[in-house]
């Protein structure tokens, strides 16, 4: 196997890092933010966070074209500041979170798939990224 290219996207959100947290680990709330762009939706979502818990969240077109689940275990979870797993073909990805004057900056730095260009991984992983802090910051 190709070593991964390690990418980092990074957002901060207008918001407390309790708040944020929150957001970013209840199933009901992932529903709402886990897409790229409008054309997609995320209709189910399980999370049990915990170390060795594991998550699940599905991705799909809305025109039914495409969709796959988006799976880990949890390898650290350190509440309001890490979130770190493990991807069942072995990549990883860890999220930090940093509360600064009543925001709160995420970073996340995950290891690439081979199956599409990095820079366009960086995007999409970055679009959802936007797309939560829009969520988080208008409710």
């Amino acid at each position: 196997m190709a070593q991964a290219t390690r990418i980092t996207v990074e957002a901060t959100v207008n918001a407390p890092v309790a708040k944020v947290w929150e957001a970013w680990n209840t199933p009901s709330d992932i529903m709402q933010w886990n897409t790229p762009d409008p054309s997609w939706h995320s209709p189910s979502s399980e999370n049990d966070l915990r170390v060795g818990g594991k998550f699940k969240n599905r991705m799909e077109a809305k025109d039914g074209s495409f969709g796959f689940d988006f799976e880990g275990t949890y390898d650290a979870v350190e509440l309001h500041r890490e979130i770190t797993y493990t991807m069942p073909d072995g990549r990883r990805a860890t999220t930090l979170f940093a509360a600064q004057n009543g925001k709160t900056n995420i970073e996340t730095t995950f290891d690439t798939e081979t199956e599409n260009d990095p820079e366009f991984q960086k995007q999409g992983w970055q679009a959802i990224l936007n797309n939560f802090v829009k969520y988080v910051e208008s409710n």
